[in-house]
């Protein structure tokens, strides 16, 4: 057996680390979607074709969100077939190689008791962990995250133009198979909801005169008030999307009365409208007050609303990403006190319908202001409410 050679390995070390800077470099034409982090975490996993076909898909014009999503989980995918089989992912990739990744990813968690070989291997699973890219050890996978990787691999795969196998009858067999196996109780995407008690205690923690106190203020109410926008909307919000309405009656019933500012937000494409939508949800009183504070204090007459903020509070250019607003709300948080862990981004949409439900407002109200299409998953909020609030549960106490 020959021994490694101390040149070669420098030199090896020396092409891998100008292989790594070249692919963050072409990444950096990604900068509106990936994180700079983001960006070079991703250059240590990815290939140089990998990188060409996500530079391709941004020039076809898909969305961020799902350009986001796709590098996301072709850099997961990378990582694992690293770890699994010592090789980059192959294209196409064999069936073997895709129900491998089923049976990493979906297994029965009682049977690995007895099996230790069962799942993913601990080798796998220790390698992922390293990379940050798994949390829980020793856990199987929920359904639709393995879908959806395999769907962002099978999207992938036809854009470099090869056919793959993923309707292939086996793979199709072993993901019911596995799914069946691998029951587990669904968590929420926010273990906690933000309901108006924990709205005022976020503010609370934001109420300084920092520009970035003004931008979380102005952030956080517009998320909830807008009936609970998803991450992604917030910090797709664009200026040109707010529409200045007529004020509107602070009591509906007396039309003469007090009278309230009142903005709509076109909200054009989202998870569940179309770019050509003309859904809108609109704002009113309070919240309208704070946003249009921001917008004056930054200096924002266009373009993206909610932005980034250096650490000597100067306004940046860029568009704040779905991740950053999470991690604000997170951070707002831990500073009232709370317990960061229990709370997403999320908890702003859960949070806006469990209030509305509270305060007895019929839910295809509420659903008109949340753009819930699903009645049964926006009932769920209220359902929960209306448990914890009604007679059901108390009749022994």
């Amino acid at each position: 057996m020959t021994k490694d050679h101390p040149a070669l390995n420098r030199r090896n070390a020396s092409s891998t680390a100008t292989s790594v800077a070249r692919r963050a470099e072409a990444l950096d034409a990604l900068d509106s979607v990936l994180p700079f982090d983001r960006r070079d975490f991703l250059a240590g996993l990815l290939t140089d074709d990998d990188v060409a076909t996500l530079r391709h898909l941004a020039k076809e014009g898909i969305g961020e969100n799902s350009l986001r999503a796709l590098a996301s989980d072709l850099g997961y995918l990378e990582a694992w077939s690293l770890a699994a089989t010592g090789q980059p992912l192959p294209w196409p990739a064999p069936e073997a190689l895709l129900i491998k990744f089923v049976a990493h990813h979906l297994w029965d968690f009682s049977k690995r008791e007895t099996d230790p070989a069962h799942g993913m291997p601990d080798a796998v699973m220790a390698a992922l962990m390293a990379e940050g890219l798994l949390r829980v050890k020793n856990g199987p996978h929920a359904p639709s995250t393995v879908r959806r990787r395999l769907s962002s691999w099978s999207t992938l795969t036809k854009w470099r133009g090869v056919v793959g196998k993923f309707n292939a009858p086996g793979l199709q067999s072993a993901i019911k198979l596995a799914v069946r196996a691998s029951v587990r109780p669904r968590g929420r995407k926010s273990k906690k909801a933000v309901t108006a008690d924990v709205l005022s205690a976020l503010l609370k923690a934001c109420a300084g005169d920092r520009l970035v106190d003004v931008r979380d203020r102005a952030l956080l109410i517009t998320a909830f008030a807008s009936g609970g926008r998803r991450r992604s909307e917030i910090s797709a919000l664009r200026v040109e999307q707010l529409v200045e309405e007529e004020p509107v009656p602070a009591d509906p019933r007396n039309s003469d009365g007090e009278k309230l500012p009142c903005l709509s937000i076109r909200l054009g494409r989202t998870k569940t409208t179309q770019a050509d939508s003309d859904a809108f949800v609109l704002l009113v009183g309070r919240p309208v007050l704070v946003l249009k504070d921001w917008l004056k204090r930054a200096g924002v007459t266009e373009g993206a609303v909610f932005r980034g903020v250096d650490r000597w509070g100067n306004l940046e250019k860029r568009a704040l990403t779905p991740q950053a607003v999470n991690l604000i709300l997170k951070r707002r948080v831990a500073e009232a006190g709370l317990d960061p862990q229990a709370f997403s981004a999320h908890g702003l949409r859960s949070g806006y319908l469990t209030e509305t439900a509270r305060r007895g407002i019929p839910l295809p109200e509420a659903m008109q202001q949340s753009q819930h299409r699903s009645v049964q998953q926006a009932s769920n909020y209220y359902n929960d409410a209306e448990r914890t609030l009604g007679r059901a549960a108390r009749v022994i106490i």
